[in-house]
């Protein structure tokens, strides 16, 4: 006789446990089954002691943030459904109406823009600082002050702070320091380790869009938030939970397979990047370039100091990141004529794919005004994939001879 659908639902059998593979399983649930009603009241869904609902964790998830922990040099790890989650819950766990948050003028234009709408309205205020500058950083934290956002590297500018240094100022003024780390992926620098055995220094909290480098496919969306401090991580999760942040099953276990490879790709990228920029640094189609690890580039002091040198034939690690200032003289639709013509560099944002990116900017709508250290001109992005770099350079030197006629 065959069976019922209730044999198939509440089937016996139950696979042997000790199964062992290079990658860990994928659990999928909302629901989770408690064996009494004293195990369901017991469980606390605050740590990882045990499961209550998908949302709170699985297997899956609880693998993958104490790895992306232990990446970073933190503790303690929570999983988001993109890198501005992120930013964003960071902002609404630890602001509320009458604080004050400081942002880089340079930082990601989404984090500038939530600051400028939903926090606002929440009576939040914001003022921007040179990224530059860290006496101006110190003159503007205020008695309001509880939050203040670092990154490194700038977004799209890609200046490099003396990020040791505005932590130092934020931990002596008792003010929360969180970092978006996406740049250096918890592989060019210790977040958590900024300062030395005689001088701990280390920021409060780290973001890091695992939509980047981690997943590395251009295919995922997740974010994560990892921190040191216990207080610190139960008051994200607090906030975490009454958000209703959850990612998918299927888009753990993708960063979860990419994570083996991340340090591999991260320099492939970076080899390629650096050997562009130094390329297009010859071009005279190029009025400047901005990458963190070539001599002149703005913070490149600060990039050499912390991210230092890692002993495999290439000084410390930079991302696969560079931009170029166009020379003033070309007007926007030869920019734009230039990106059309790119045949390899595809249009697109993000990076930290296989495939390269471009994207133009108007860096005039993007700051507070013009920064002083780059010069003028028409800012293009550039993020290095993982093609060969001959055939890379090749489709920057056609796009130029196309556009510029040089």
């Amino acid at each position: 006789m065959s069976c019922s659908t209730t044999d198939l639902i509440h089937h016996p059998y139950l696979p042997p446990t000790a199964f062992a593979a290079p990658q860990p399983g994928v659990f999928k649930a909302s629901t989770v089954i408690f064996p009494n009603v004293a195990a369901m009241r017991s469980r606390d869904w605050k740590n990882k002691s045990g499961y209550t609902y998908g949302l709170h964790g699985t297997p899956t998830t609880f693998t993958l943030e104490e790895r992306l922990a232990a990446l970073e040099g933190g503790l303690q790890c929570l999983l988001v459904p993109s890198g501005l989650a992120a930013i964003a819950s960071v902002a609404l766990s630890l602001l509320a109406h009458g604080d004050e948050v400081l942002i880089p003028d340079n930082a990601y234009g989404p984090n500038k823009s939530l600051a400028a709408g939903e926090l606002r309205a929440f009576g939040v205020t914001h003022r921007f600082y040179d990224p530059m500058d860290v006496q101006d950083l110190a003159a503007k934290i205020g008695p309001k002050t509880r939050l203040v956002w670092l990154e490194a590297a700038g977004s799209v500018t890609l200046e490099f702070p003396d990020l040791v240094a505005m932590v130092r100022i934020c931990r002596e003024r008792g003010v929360t320091a969180a970092l978006d780390n996406t740049w250096g992926a918890g592989l060019a620098f210790d977040p958590f380790d900024l300062g030395s055995p005689d001088d701990p220094l280390a920021v409060d909290v780290s973001i890091h869009a695992l939509t980047k480098y981690p997943s590395g496919g251009g295919d995922v969306l997740m974010g994560s938030i990892v921190t040191r401090d216990d207080a610190l991580h139960h008051r994200l999760k607090l906030t975490h939970m009454r958000l209703g942040l959850g990612v998918g099953a299927n888009d753990a276990e993708a960063v979860l397979r990419a994570l083996p490879s991340l340090a591999l790709r991260y320099r492939a990228h970076d080899a390629t990047a650096r050997a562009l920029a130094q390329w297009c640094q010859g071009r005279p189609e190029c009025a400047q370039v901005l990458h963190p690890a070539l001599p002149g580039s703005p913070g490149h002091e600060h990039w050499a100091a912390l991210c230092g040198r890692d002993g495999l034939q290439m000084p410390g690690r930079a991302a696969g990141l560079f931009s170029v200032v166009l020379a003033e003289r070309f007007t926007q639709a030869q920019v734009d004529a230039f990106c059309d013509a790119l045949r390899l560099f595809k249009l697109g944002y993000s990076w930290g794919g296989p495939m390269s990116l471009v994207v133009p900017y108007a860096l005039q709508e993007m700051r507070q005004r013009w920064p002083a250290h780059l010069r003028r001109g028409t800012l293009v992005r550039f993020s290095a994939g993982l093609e060969d770099v001959r055939d890379l350079q090749a489709d920057l030197e056609q796009a130029m001879v196309h556009a510029f006629g040089t």
